[in-house]
C-alpha cells in the first residue's frame, strides 16, 4: 500500500516520487537522476517497510514449523504467491513457481522440460535480440543433447523478422523461447503470434517477460505461453526472487530441477516420492524475506495502476527520444514501432563508457555497454550503447538534465 499520508492523483509523479528514499540522495553533488531502472528499479518505502518488518516480527522458516511466527511466515510468503497468480492471470497457484530471477527459472526448463524432451537433431528457436540468459541455457542443452539452435533474425528498426520466424520452424523443432520486450532496445515483441503460430505445429513456447512484466498488462492465460517468467527486482521488488510460471500439465510432467527438503514427500535410502506442484522446484529454504516483501511491490503497482504508469512512461519515452535525436552525433538504436521506455543509443566518436562515466559525474545513472546481449550488438556492428530506461518516478526535467549531460559530454569528449 502507498504511505496513508500520501494523496496519489490519477498520476502523480511528485507524491510517487517522495515514495522512494533513494531518489532524495545526491551523487557527486548532483541530484540523483536514476535511469537504469530495466537493471533493476528502485524500491519504494513500503517494500523496505516489508521487509524490516519480516525480520523484526516473524522470521522464522517456512512450511514445516507449526509455531505461531512459522504459521505466520509460512501465510505471508503463500499470500505473494497468491498475488503474483494474480498479477499475471494464470489459472492456478500451484502453477508459480518462486526462483531466484528469470535466470534460474530459464535455466530450470532448460534443465528439466528440456533434458526430458529435447533430443539428438531436435531443435531450438530464439531470437537476435535476447539476453545471454535466454541464449547461453539453450546453448547448453543443444550441445549436451546433440540439438540445433535456430535464431529469428531482427530488422533494421530492432523488430523481429516474423516471415523468417516462419520459415526456421520445422517438424523438429521443440520449443521457442523468446523476449517479450528486449532489454537493450525496448522492443515489444508480437509474443501472441509467435505463441499462436508456434501452437499450430504443437510447440512449446516460453516468455521472458523480465523487461513486459513491469511495464504491460501480462495475461498467460490470454497469450497461452506454456512458461512465463519475470523478476521481482525489475517490479520495484527485492533482488533475489523470480517466478517461473508453467500451465499445469506441463510442470506436473517435469522432473524436479534440485534435490532436498520441502521438494520431498517421503525419503527412504531405497528412494524418494517427490512433493506436490508448486514445491516440487522449491528445493531448501527459499528467499522468505524478499519474497514476502514482493507483495507490497505489487501491490504497490496495482494501486498506482499499470495504466496510468505505462501511458505515463510512453510519454516520457516519446519526449526523450526527440530531445536526444536532436543532439549532433547522437544516434539512436532501435526504432520499433512498438517499444517499452528504453531509450538507447550511441554517439559517434565518443565510446559508451566514456560517456556513462562522465554522465555519472553530473549525478546521471545510465547503463552502458552490450547489455548481455552481445549477439544483437554484433548485429549492429557497435561495441554497445547508452542506454536510458524510465520508471514511473522520472520526469521530464530529469530527461532535461540527460540531455544536457549528453551535450556537455559530447563537447568534452570530442
Amino acid at each position: 500500500m502507498i504511505s496513508a499520508d500520501t494523496d496519489i492523483k490519477p498520476f502523480d509523479v511528485t507524491a510517487i516520487r517522495k515514495e522512494f528514499p533513494v531518489l532524495q540522495r545526491k551523487v557527486k553533488g548532483k541530484n540523483l537522476v536514476y535511469f537504469d531502472n530495466a537493471a533493476t528499479a528502485q524500491k519504494p518505502q513500503v517494500v523496505i517497510d516489508a521487509l524490516v518488518s519480516y525480520y523484526q516480527q516473524f522470521n522464522a522458516n517456512i512450511h514445516r514449523g507449526i509455531h505461531s511466527l512459522a504459521e505466520e511466515a509460512t501465510a505471508a510468503f503463500e499470500a505473494t504467491r497468491d498475488t503474483v497468480k494474480d498479477f499475471i492471470n494464470a489459472k492456478y497457484r500451484e502453477e508459480i513457481i518462486f526462483t531466484h530471477g528469470v535466470t534460474e527459472s530459464i535455466n530450470l526448463v532448460a534443465a528439466t522440460w528440456g533434458r526430458q524432451n529435447i533430443k539428438e537433431g531436435d531443435e531450438i528457436i530464439i531470437s537476435g535480440m535476447e539476453h545471454h540468459s535466454n541464449i547461453v541455457p539453450w546453448q547448453m542443452l543443444c550441445q549436451e543433447k546433440k540439438a540445433k539452435l535456430k535464431i529469428i533474425p531482427v530488422d533494421n528498426n530492432g523488430e523481429l523478422i516474423m516471415d523468417e520466424y516462419e520459415k526456421l520452424i520445422t517438424l523438429k523443432t521443440k520449443i521457442i523461447s523468446i523476449v517479450h520486450a528486449s532489454n537493450s532496445l525496448g522492443t515489444i515483441n508480437p509474443v501472441k503470434e509467435i505463441i499462436e503460430i508456434a501452437h499450430q505445429h504443437n510447440i512449446i513456447v516460453l516468455v521472458d517477460g523480465a523487461q513486459s512484466a513491469v511495464h504491460l498488462d501480462i495475461d498467460v492465460q490470454n497469450m497461452d505461453c506454456d512458461f512465463f517468467v519475470l523478476s521481482s527486482h525489475k517490479i520495484y521488488g527485492p533482488t533475489g526472487v523470480g517466478v517461473l510460471y508453467g500451465k499445469k500439465e506441463l510442470l506436473e510432467e517435469m522432473p524436479p530441477y534440485m534435490g532436498g527438503g520441502e521438494m520431498i514427500k517421503e525419503v527412504t535410502f531405497d528412494g524418494t516420492t517427490y512433493n506436490d506442484l508448486p514445491y516440487k522446484f522449491e528445493a531448501g529454504t527459499p528467499n522468505i524475506a524478499d519474497t514476502v516483501a514482493f507483495k507490497a511491490a505489487l501491490d504497490f503497482v496495482n494501486e498506482v495502476g499499470k495504466d496510468n504508469i505505462r501511458k505515463y512512461e510512453v510519454a516520457l519515452t516519446k519526449y526523450a527520444m526527440n530531445k536526444l535525436s536532436q543532439i549532433e552525433g547522437v544516434r539512436l538504436v532501435g526504432a520499433a514501432k512498438h517499444k517499452t521506455s528504453v531509450v538507447s543509443f550511441i554517439v559517434d566518436g565518443v565510446h559508451p563508457q566514456d560517456m556513462g562515466i562522465l554522465l555519472d559525474n553530473y549525478g546521471i545513472a545510465v547503463r552502458t555497454g552490450h547489455h548481455c546481449c552481445q549477439p544483437l550488438m554484433n548485429r549492429f556492428e557497435i561495441p554497445g550503447t547508452v542506454r536510458a530506461s524510465f520508471a514511473m518516478y522520472n520526469t521530464k526535467e530529469e530527461v532535461d538534465e540527460l540531455v544536457k549531460g549528453v551535450e556537455k559530454a559530447v563537447k568534452m569528449l570530442r
